[in-house]
């Protein structure tokens, strides 16, 4: 029980403290629903990660608007960069009506950053069978695998793909790479 004269200055603190719990609780609840709302959107870039490998197993991507944005661009394993989808669409069909028309690929591993709760950065292994991929040149040529850096954003609660590329992973090097040397400090 408070001193005679300290009715004030113990109202105040019950105050404070009442203020203090309610503001720790409305905290913890906002970051139970971020999280929950972060899992439902790693579950839909999934989603759309797999659509995409979808349309490289079928060798038929009209179904490219499903998952990118009107302005996607893509840069390819060699280099060449398509901008925006009608030319994304076009490139990849005319390479899985010829050279990669018996590919066939695999997701092995999806790692998502999100920078705003819009914007994601995704990084993407992916893992190809394309022992019978034929070059322009008329060479047999291969890709195991390959790592893709996508950039989703989510427009009108969906998430789309708005740029990717795509590097050729050379086993070979990696044993080159001077992260692997880097002092664990």
């Amino acid at each position: 029980m408070p001193l005679l004269g300290d009715e004030d200055n113990f109202t105040e603190k019950i105050i404070v403290m009442k203020k203090t719990f309610a503001t720790i609780v409305l905290l913890l609840v906002s970051t139970m629903i971020f999280a929950q709302d972060t899992a439902k959107d790693k579950s839909a870039i999934n989603a759309q990660v797999n659509a995409m490998m979808y349309s490289w197993n079928n060798h038929n991507y009209d179904d490219l608007k499903n998952y990118t944005t009107e302005n996607t661009d893509w840069v390819n394993a060699v280099g060449m960069w398509w901008k925006g989808r009608k030319e994304s669409q076009y490139a990849h069909q005319v390479y899985h009506n010829t050279i990669m028309k018996e590919s066939v690929g695999d997701v092995k591993s999806v790692a998502i950053r999100f920078l705003t709760k819009d914007v994601a950065i995704v990084h993407t292994v992916l893992h190809y069978n394309d022992e019978n991929c034929t070059l322009p040149n008329g060479e047999k040529g291969t890709i195991d695998d390959t790592i893709a850096t996508l950039v989703f954003v989510k427009r009108n609660g969906k998430w789309l793909m708005e740029a990717g590329e795509n590097t050729v992973i050379v086993p070979e090097l990696q044993q080159y790479d001077p992260v692997k040397q880097m002092p664990k400090n």
